[in-house]
């Protein structure tokens, strides 16, 4: 059984861009939400300054995070023009070709920390 992964993203909000960065993800969320089915949480959290934000993902496996990536480029850009990623933090084995796009990311100075060994431990995807 594969296991699951957390992905965390931190971005600097840049200068003058908070108020359209919300508006965008505003919009983004529903659309998200619809076209990743598979990926079982999706979580924004801004600082109390409003000047980063940090965003969190779980996905079931590797292949759900694959997913997830199918077009990530083209979502990253349009949120680049409202923020500056500072670092990147995968819990689990993502697949080779994730890393190796996170690993081109990190290439410009974007921090990365992977940690592929789960020491245990669980996940309720159903509440009850």
């Amino acid at each position: 059984m594969s296991e699951p992964i957390v992905f965390i993203s931190s971005h600097r909000i840049k200068e003058g861009k908070l108020d359209g960065f919300k508006h965008v993800s505003r919009e983004m969320v529903p659309l998200l939400e619809a076209a990743q089915p598979h990926t079982v949480l999706f979580q924004g959290y801004l600082n109390e300054e409003a000047t980063e934000v940090t965003f969190v993902w779980v996905f079931p496996d590797a292949d759900a995070m694959d997913l997830h990536f199918q077009g990530a480029e083209e979502r990253a850009a349009k949120a680049y023009e409202f923020i500056q990623p500072q670092r990147f933090e995968i819990y689990g084995r993502p697949s080779d070709q994730v890393l190796a796009m996170m690993r081109r990311e990190a290439g410009t100075g974007v921090g990365l920390v992977v940690k592929p060994q789960p020491m245990g431990g669980f996940i309720h995807l159903e509440s009850g």
